[in-house]
């Protein structure tokens, strides 16, 4: 009879476990998600950007708009348009519609205004 109550001890044992590395794990995930914003939450640019009014809206342009983004492909350009919309540019990543590396070259180049509700 004591091997079962063993048993069931280390069960709970396990789930208290488990359930406290999903805590932890969610935490984490909170705090990674602000990891590249400054203090007003915007994502950071270069220093080198253009200014806010001359980037391209990720959400309004159009293909040929976008393809005006020095590094911007048409395959990339057409995938931010079919994915509309976004609450910030770092959507597209968050999203997977670009790669690290497209984000990279053109991050500083689009922003993500949206319409007012």
């Amino acid at each position: 009879m004591q091997g079962k109550a063993e048993n069931e001890a280390v069960q709970t044992k396990i789930h208290s476990a488990a359930l406290a590395l999903a805590l932890l794990s969610a935490c984490v995930a909170g705090a990674e998600q602000d990891q590249d914003r400054d203090s007003s939450g915007a994502p950071k640019t270069s220093a080198d950007a253009p200014p806010p009014e001359q980037r391209i809206d990720i959400n309004h342009s159009s293909t040929d708009e976008l393809m005006k983004v020095p590094g911007m492909t048409v395959s990339w350009a057409g995938r931010i348009v079919r994915f509309r919309p976004y609450r910030a540019k770092g959507d597209l990543l968050d999203r997977g519609v670009v790669t690290i590396q497209v984000y990279d070259r053109i991050k500083d180049y689009v922003i993500a205004h949206r319409d007012k509700q």
